[in-house]
C-alpha cells in the first residue's frame, strides 16, 4: 500500500513537472538559436536518463536558461553542428571532475546564497513569462524584460488577442492560489494539472484567439556531431567554450540540489555522483546534437511541491516529454502558451522568499544582504555570476565577523612604568584601522609594553602595521616592547 502511495504521488507529480517542462524546454532552445525540438531532446535526456542515475533523487534535469547566451554565442562561432561535440566534451569533463570527486566542494555553500539564488532565479522567471502571459515576446536578459514592462502594458491595452490570452493567464494563476483550499478535489489533482486542464478548456470551448504550444517531430531536428566536427575541439577556442559550459553547467546543476535539499526531507544529494549524472546526461546530448543539460531549479521544486516521493517521478517526466512530444506532437497544440507561463508565474512567485525576509533583517542583517544582492545580481547580470557574487560577499561577511579583535589598556599611574596593551582575537587587515586607532591613541610620552601573545591570529598586513608603528614610536624617544 505505502508503494502504491508513493507511485502515485510520483506519477501526479511528473505531469506537474512535464507541464513545467515543456515551455522551457521549447523556450530555452528558441532563446539559444536553435530548433524548439532540441531543447524536447535534452529534457527527455534528463529525465529517461539522469533521471534514473544516482546523485539526487528529486532534482529535475533539462536544458536551462543560465547557458543560453554561452550557447547562442558558441552556435553563432562554431555553427549548429559544432554543438554535439562541445557538449559531448563538457559532458566528459563532468564525469572525470566526478570521478575526482571535486563534487564535493559544492557542499560549503551559504543558505543566504541558496536563498537569493532561488529568489533571483524566481524574479527572472516572472519578468520572462509576464511576456508569455500576453502572448508577446520577451526582450531577452532580466533587465531588458523589466524595463518593457511599459510598453507591455501599453501594447497588451491595445489589443484583444493579448487581453485574452492574458485573462487564460490570470485565470491559470487564480485556480493555482484557490485551488489547494478545495481540499478534498486538491488530493485527486494537483493545482497546476487542474489549472492547465480548466485553461485549455476554456480555450477550446470559447475558440478563443491565443498562442498553443508548438511542436513538430524530433527525429529531424537530431543531428549528431561528424569527424570535422570532433575535430575542432583541439582549437584553444573550442577548448575555452567546453571548459565554460562544464563549469557553468556543474556549478548551476550543485548549487540547484543544495536548494532542493532544503526543500524536502528525504535522502540527500550525494554530489559527486550527481556531477556524474549530469556529466553522463551531457554525454549523451551532445551524441544527439541537443542542448546542454544542468538540473533546473524551477522544475525541480515544482517536482518537490507536487509531492514527489522518489526518482521515479523525474522519470515519468521524460517519458511524458518523449511521447507526447514525439509520438503526439499534435497533442500539445491545444494547450495555450499563456496557461503555462501562469503556471511558471506562480512558481516563481514561490520561489521569493518574502515570509523569510523581515524575520531574516531583524536578527540577521548580513544573510539578507547577501541574500538580496545575490538576488539583484542574477537579475542584472546572470545566474552564474550572480551566485558567485553571492559567494564572495559571504566569504567577505564571515571573514569580518570573525575578525573580532580588541585591545585591554592599562595605564599605570607611575609615569615610569610603560603602558601595557594586551591584543585578544583575530588580527586581520579588517580590523586594521580600529587597532591602529586605538594605538596612536596612547600617550606619546610613555613607554608601550604591546602584547600579542592573546591573539589567535595576525595575518601579515597587522603584523607590518604593528611593527611600523612601534619603529614610528620609538623615533620619539619612546620604548615599544612587542611580546609575542
Amino acid at each position: 500500500m505505502k508503494r502504491f502511495t508513493s507511485f502515485r504521488a510520483d506519477f501526479t507529480a511528473s505531469l506537474v513537472v512535464f507541464l513545467v517542462a515543456v515551455p522551457l524546454c521549447v523556450g530555452v532552445a528558441v532563446a539559444s538559436g536553435v530548433p524548439a525540438e532540441l531543447g524536447l531532446v535534452t529534457g527527455v535526456v534528463g529525465g529517461l536518463l539522469t533521471g534514473l542515475l544516482p546523485g539526487s533523487s528529486l532534482q529535475v534535469s533539462g536544458p536551462a536558461a543560465g547557458l543560453t547566451v554561452l550557447v547562442f554565442e558558441a552556435v553563432k562561432e562554431y555553427g549548429l553542428g559544432a554543438l554535439g561535440a562541445l557538449v559531448l566534451a563538457a559532458g566528459v569533463l563532468q564525469l572525470v571532475m566526478g570521478a575526482l570527486k571535486l563534487g564535493r566542494w559544492f557542499r560549503a555553500i551559504s543558505v543566504a546564497v541558496v536563498q537569493g539564488m532561488l529568489a533571483g532565479i524566481g524574479l527572472v522567471l516572472i519578468a520572462g513569462q509576464l511576456y508569455a502571459l500576453t502572448d508577446a515576446k520577451a526582450p531577452g536578459s532580466g533587465l531588458a524584460n523589466i524595463g518593457g514592462f511599459p510598453g507591455l502594458v501599453t501594447s497588451t491595452a491595445g489589443s484583444r488577442d493579448a487581453l485574452a490570452a492574458l485573462a487564460i493567464g490570470a485565470g491559470t494563476i487564480a485556480v493555482l492560489v484557490l485551488w489547494p483550499r478545495w481540499r478534498p478535489a486538491a488530493r485527486v489533482l494537483p493545482a497546476p494539472l487542474a489549472a492547465v486542464a480548466l485553461a485549455t478548456t476554456a480555450v477550446w470551448a470559447l475558440d478563443m484567439p491565443v498562442a498553443r504550444v508548438q511542436v513538430s517531430g524530433l527525429l529531424d531536428a537530431i543531428q549528431p556531431p561528424g569527424l570535422d566536427d570532433l575535430g575542432r575541439l583541439g582549437s584553444v577556442g573550442v577548448l575555452g567554450t567546453v571548459l565554460a559550459f562544464a563549469l557553468i553547467a556543474s556549478a548551476e546543476s550543485l548549487f540547484s540540489a543544495a536548494a532542493v535539499d532544503r526543500l524536502h526531507d528525504g535522502p540527500k544529494t550525494d554530489y559527486d555522483k550527481e556531477l556524474m549524472a549530469q556529466g553522463a546526461g551531457n554525454a549523451v546530448c551532445g551524441v544527439l546534437g541537443a542542448l546542454p543539460m544542468t538540473a533546473v531549479i524551477v522544475r525541480s521544486a515544482a517536482n518537490v511541491q507536487a509531492g514527489a516521493k522518489t526518482k521515479a517521478s523525474r522519470v515519468l517526466h521524460g517519458v511524458w516529454l518523449l511521447v507526447f512530444a514525439a509520438a503526439f506532437p499534435a497533442a500539445l497544440g491545444v494547450v495555450p502558451v499563456a496557461a503555462l507561463a501562469g503556471v511558471l508565474v506562480h512558481a516563481g512567485c514561490k520561489l521569493i522568499p518574502v515570509r523569510a525576509l523581515g524575520p531574516l533583517w531583524r536578527e540577521h542583517r548580513g544573510e539578507a544582504v547577501v541574500l538580496l544582492a545575490t538576488a539583484i545580481a542574477i537579475v542584472t547580470v546572470n545566474m552564474f555570476e550572480g551566485v558567485l557574487i553571492g559567494l564572495l560577499m559571504a566569504v567577505a561577511k564571515t571573514a569580518w565577523e570573525t575578525s573580532h579583535v580588541h585591545l585591554e589598556i592599562h595605564t599605570p599611574e607611575d609615569t615610569a612604568e610603560p603602558v601595557q596593551v594586551r591584543a585578544v582575537g583575530n588580527a586581520t587587515f579588517l580590523r586594521l584601522p580600529k587597532i591602529l586607532d586605538q594605538l596612536e591613541s596612547l600617550p606619546a610620552d610613555r613607554d608601550v609594553e604591546l602584547d600579542l601573545s592573546g591573539l589567535r591570529h595576525l595575518d601579515h598586513a597587522c603584523g607590518s602595521a604593528l611593527t611600523n608603528w612601534a619603529e614610528q614610536h620609538r623615533r620619539s624617544a619612546r620604548e615599544v616592547e612587542l611580546v609575542s
